[in-house]
């Protein structure tokens, strides 16, 4: 448990930082603009209270705002949430919070847990240095905060944290009040939103930005922790060449479903992203050639650098003059110039072996205090960021490759590939694997589309192996379709076995994905091809969206395992790479839970799972934060790993299987048979004004269709969480847990709970979704804005919900939703005061806006979208 007195310090800063907001509002709005905020703020804690009078002069007072009042008002509360989630986070990486749940004190704890437990000292060292955790982050368009705006929270935070320090003069503490007053200034005078939507590469940019500002702190001061934890528990150091983190981007390589990622995109991408780590390296070793002024060495060092006076410094100026022609070069490709002369860094080694030597000779001359400083943390950040920063994964739909076979096969005279049965498929791409001769003639020229495919592949062929991360195929339903990009690939020069990852996502594509798999490694070139390991896609968004989060859970578990068991009898190493979202609704769930729920095994090979959206601001954005998450998963990996999770006993399968048909089953009756709900869904959320946010690069639906088929997972969340029925996260699991209680087995699903992570898991989140909706301000949407013919839907969709709460209370055995987390419900119920009129303003201005349609409503819904998201802590 958290002590009273980091709770107490948490509401401190919110209060502190909220007088300050009134402050800046008062003094640029006038004190009258405050009194209205202020009158809102009070009736809406009367409302959440019960008071049915505040709740309607809530909604009287809101009704009757002017158009000048709007956006002020809308963000007023706004920027109060975005506020509190500063402190929020600030409270969670605080020195005045609980030890216990510090990075240093968890990877201490969760090593010496696994000794007590019977763990050999040798197997958690082995398991430590076999670690391999790869973060992927995505472009997908949930980050609603500008990048100027997260810099100032940044900078509000890093305030916070020197008032927390002993021993400040009262000048100290006046200037930083000061800066924050200065930084909520900057906010209030800013614009919320981009003018544009972000490109690609601006997209990618602000991935590079994350390293730069976060993670290239952090990586060195999570290993440094590791290595103490590792020596105390065990007594062995991290061997300086294991690099148990690392890094992949989406951003500027998915292209699925973007038309605006292309293949020269792609290609300007990884040259920025060589651009921004040889300019990391250059200032760290800037600052060495400063501090390294030894005059002592090893007699290799010596002879590296030429018998100097200072041989430190010599070796470090020619690894900055070899970084600063590095830049040079790639600013001259980008710009299509000539490239300077003389060696450029294309390679790890470049920087390694010199670094190493500088490292062992001082080592060996009895400075190891001055090895283990600033030089050490480069090292270690060489093994973690390369040469590329970030290695890229390629992502394409699997009916684009398709199409690029078809008119190939056509044009040659063979037939229409599209048009082939599988079996067929299958024949015709093996045996142009195995040929010698090229497939695609010189003179071909096809498709704009296909011509797009082709340029990809070949940017993939150009790079280097240590550039890249796996090239990523959405919708794979069948073997054809990985062999299909192989294919492409080897015509294009790729000369490189890169990792080519079917991406199964439906439920459909789940329950097949081990038949599709085993098809694969039956066949000799293909076994041969892959060397005897294997990465596989896991989609939950799109999993969910077809039947439910529960049926898409337990498909998810069951293909994992299938895929486990199918890899290990073709002695195949099996990477799962996980495609999960923030939000429940898309396989979001708490780090350590979330990997200790997973199948037994499923771990072995390391972690790959993606972080989206305002999930990397959440989770990697400060330095402190990241060193904390990086810890999370290192405990729950190497526990998952050594401490092998529960396997489900079989009539607990038996049971699992009925409860996800059931779930299915009912989650299709509303979303697919219900004959209005596409109709209703659009009147009752603000899923077509989403589609106006300048959020991604990435348009919010599929090509073809306007159905929900056709949109994507992470605005139908969006929707359904703005207007706080959150339905995508819950519904059809808890009409399946009430038919078992009706069946009398109310007992095997407590057992259920008590002993298998899994299933544990996810009635914890339904607890979480269901203490997060709101049914009261959801009747309130339909009220404004849903005709009265479709208003009974809404009516039995809050019924559900009721009823579903009550199931997971009975199931649990608990009177009140978050019982056992009561500070995560008391933070639920400050945040509630402040998004409740956000919610309400929003039904109000869409209201508006769906019947006479003005600028300054759009932007005022904007801003109650943002803050509602804020309130939240999460978009899609």
């Amino acid at each position: 448990m958290v002590s009273d007195a980091a709770y107490t310090s948490l509401r401190g800063n919110v209060s502190f930082l909220g007088r300050l907001l009134g402050d800046t509002i008062a003094a640029a709005e006038g004190q009258p603009f405050l009194d209205l905020v202020e009158q809102i703020r009070t009736l809406s804690k009367s409302a959440r209270e019960g008071s049915a009078v505040a709740r309607e002069e809530l909604q009287a007072v809101l009704h009757n705002l002017g158009n000048e009042q709007l956006v002020p008002v809308a963000r007023a509360f706004s920027q109060f949430l975005n506020l509190a989630n500063i402190a929020d986070q600030h409270h969670n990486v605080s020195r005045g919070t609980d030890p216990l749940l510090s990075a240093s004190r968890s990877l201490a704890n969760g090593l010496g847990e696994l000794l007590e437990q019977g763990v050999a000292p040798a197997a958690v060292i082995d398991a430590v240095r076999e670690l391999r955790i790869e973060l992927v982050l995505t472009a997908h368009p949930t980050e609603i905060t500008r990048r100027t705006l997260i810099h100032k929270h940044g900078e509000i935070g890093r305030c916070l944290a020197q008032l927390e320090l002993s021993g400040l003069t009262e000048r100290e503490c006046e200037r930083l009040h000061i800066r924050l007053r200065e930084l909520i200034a900057q906010i209030w005078f800013g614009d919320d939103f981009r003018s544009d939507r972000p490109t690609p590469v601006d997209e990618a940019k602000w991935g590079f930005a994350v390293v730069e500002d976060s993670l290239w702190r952090a990586v060195p001061e999570f290993l440094r922790r590791l290595d103490r934890a590792l020596f105390d528990s065990c007594g062995e150091h991290l061997p300086l060449e294991v690099s148990p983190v690392s890094f992949v981007s989406w951003m500027g390589g998915d292209r699925d479903g973007n038309p605006n990622v292309t293949a020269a995109v792609t290609a300007e991408v990884m040259l920025l992203s060589r651009w921004q780590a040889a300019d990391l390296y250059l200032a760290d070793v800037v600052h060495l050639v400063e501090e390294l002024s030894m005059t002592r060495c090893s007699q290799a060092l010596g002879q590296l650098a030429g018998g100097a006076h200072e041989p430190y410094r010599v070796v470090l100026r020619q690894l900055r003059d070899l970084l600063r022609r590095t830049r040079l070069a790639i600013e001259a490709e980008l710009a299509g110039d000539t490239p300077p002369e003389g060696e450029v860094l294309h390679c790890t080694d470049q920087l390694w072996q010199p670094l190493h030597a500088c490292y062992e000779s001082l080592v060996d001359c009895g400075m190891q205090i001055i090895a283990d400083g600033a030089l050490l943390d480069l090292l270690r950040r060489v093994r973690c960021f390369g040469v590329h920063l970030v290695r890229h994964d390629v992502r394409q739909d699997s009916a684009r490759h398709t199409q690029a076979l078809s008119e190939l096969t056509t044009w040659l005279g063979l037939g229409d590939y599209a048009a082939w049965d599988e079996e067929a498929r299958r024949a015709f791409l093996l045996r142009e694997l195995a040929s010698r001769r090229p497939l695609v003639p010189h003179h071909w020229q096809p498709s704009e589309d296909v011509q797009e495919v082709l340029d990809t592949c070949a940017v993939v062929a150009s790079q280097p192996p240590q550039a890249l991360g796996a090239y990523v195929i959405s919708m794979a339903r069948q073997a054809s379709d990985v062999l299909a990009v192989h294919l492409l690939l080897k015509e294009a020069g790729c000369s490189h076995s890169l990792p080519v990852a079917p991406l199964f996502e439906t439920l459909d594509d789940l329950s097949r994905a081990r038949e599709v798999v085993e098809a694969l490694l039956q066949d000799n070139w293909y076994r041969g091809h892959i060397e005897g390991r294997l990465m596989v896609m896991i989609g939950y968004s799109d999993s969910a969206k077809d039947a439910g989060v529960l049926a898409a859970a337990w498909a998810q578990y069951r293909a994992q395992e299938e895929l486990l068991q199918a890899c290990g009898d073709h002695d195949t190493r099996l990477t799962l790479f996980h495609g999960r979202g923030g939000t429940i609704g898309r396989g979001g769930a708490p780090a350590g839970e979330a990997l200790l729920s997973q199948p037994p095994g499923s771990l072995r090979n390391g972690l790959r799972v993606t972080e989206q959206g305002e999930m990397i601001r959440a989770k990697l954005g400060w330095s402190s934060m990241a060193v904390k998450t990086l810890a999370l998963y290192t405990g729950a990996i190497c526990r998952a790993n050594l401490l092998t999770p529960p396997a489900p006993e079989a009539q607990w399968r038996e049971l699992m299987s009925t409860l996800a048909a059931d779930s299915c089953d009912a989650y299709r009756a509303v979303v697919r048979a219900e004959a209005d709900f596409v109709a209703y869904f659009r009147h009752a959320t603000p899923e077509q004004e989403l589609a106006k946010l300048p959020l991604g690069s990435r348009p919010a639906r599929r090509a073809g269709g306007g159905g929900i088929e056709s949109l994507r997972a992470i605005p139908w969340i969006f929707a359904w969480s703005q207007n706080r029925l959150i339905l995508p996260a819950w519904l059809g699991a808890g009409a399946a847990l009430r038919l078992a209680l009706d069946r009398g087995q109310g007992d095997m699903l407590r057992q259920m709970v008590s002993v298998w992570p899994f299933f544990a898991t996810r009635l914890s989140m339904l607890e979480m979704v269901f203490a997060k909706a709101d049914t009261d301000i959801s009747a309130y949407y339909d009220e404004r804005l849903v005709p009265a013919e479709l208003r009974h839907i809404g009516a039995g969709l809050r019924a559900q919900l009721a009823a579903d709460t009550a199931t997971v209370l009975e199931i649990g055995g608990g009177r009140e939703l978050l019982a056992a987390e009561p500070w995560i419900r008391e933070s639920l119920r400050l945040r509630n005061i402040y998004t409740e009129p956000l919610n309400m303003l929003q039904a109000e201005l869409l209201q508006r806006n769906r019947q006479t349609p003005e600028p300054v409503l759009e932007r005022a819904i904007m801003v109650t979208i943002a803050g509602v998201a804020a309130g939240m802590r999460n978009t899609g």
